[in-house]
């Protein structure tokens, strides 16, 4: 025989069933998801940075003066080196061939100088030399360039060379008019001489003086 429910009972039961249900479906619903976190802000971007300069290109370095005026003067020593092994006859021909190439106005230094050169060595005074050697020299002494050095050089030795041509010739002068006080000296003196040997020396055919009586 079945046992007898209390209504209240059972619906106490069913309440609790109920309340249990109910929890146990709020457990087991997954928890809600939680909104995502927005994206961080993008980051500024820095700002652009000039691009260096390009440098500019290395340019080239100024040549050394010294070295230049060195190089310059080893070029004349060599040039005179060069000139002072010829023989004479050698000599001669290179100054008649140079005085059939005259050099241009502005002509190139190292030309300018080795003619100078060859100038001193040859010297002939009754064609100038000296004076066309001048000529070449002082353009490039009165310059700024590298050849300014050895030129003042060499127009000093030109003129120290003229100087003691003029000398000479200044001397040579002075001997030539002492000689010709000598010779007019000579020829006074011989005169005198001729004329007292023709007091001395009876005219021939002039009779001679007669002897005197004695008395």
């Amino acid at each position: 025989m079945p046992l007898p429910i209390d209504p209240k009972r059972g619906r106490t039961a069913a309440s609790l069933g109920a309340a249990t249900l109910l929890s146990a479906c709020a457990w087991l619903q997954p928890p809600a998801a939680t909104p995502p976190a927005p994206a961080p802000a993008p980051a500024a971007a820095p700002a652009p940075v000039p691009a260096p300069a390009p440098s500019p290109a290395p340019s080239a370095a100024a040549p050394d003066p010294a070295a230049l005026a060195d190089a310059a003067t080893r070029q004349v020593l060599a040039a005179h080196e060069r000139l002072r092994q010829l023989s004479a006859a050698e000599l001669a021909r290179e100054y008649l061939a140079a005085a059939e190439r005259p050099l241009p106005s502005g002509a190139d230094a190292a030309a300018a100088m080795e003619r100078a050169l060859l100038l001193m060595l040859v010297n002939r005074p009754q064609a100038g030399d000296l004076a066309r050697a001048t000529a070449l020299l002082e353009p490039h002494a009165k310059g700024s360039g590298p050849w300014r050095a050895v030129a003042q050089l060499l127009l000093a030795r030109v003129q120290e060379q003229r100087r003691l041509e003029e000398q000479i010739d200044k001397q040579g002068q002075q001997l030539r008019e002492q000689q010709r006080r000598i010779d007019q000296l000579a020829s006074q003196l011989e005169a005198l001489k001729a004329i007292e040997r023709s007091l001395n020396n009876p005219r021939p055919g002039t009779p001679a003086p007669a002897p005197r009586s004695a008395p």
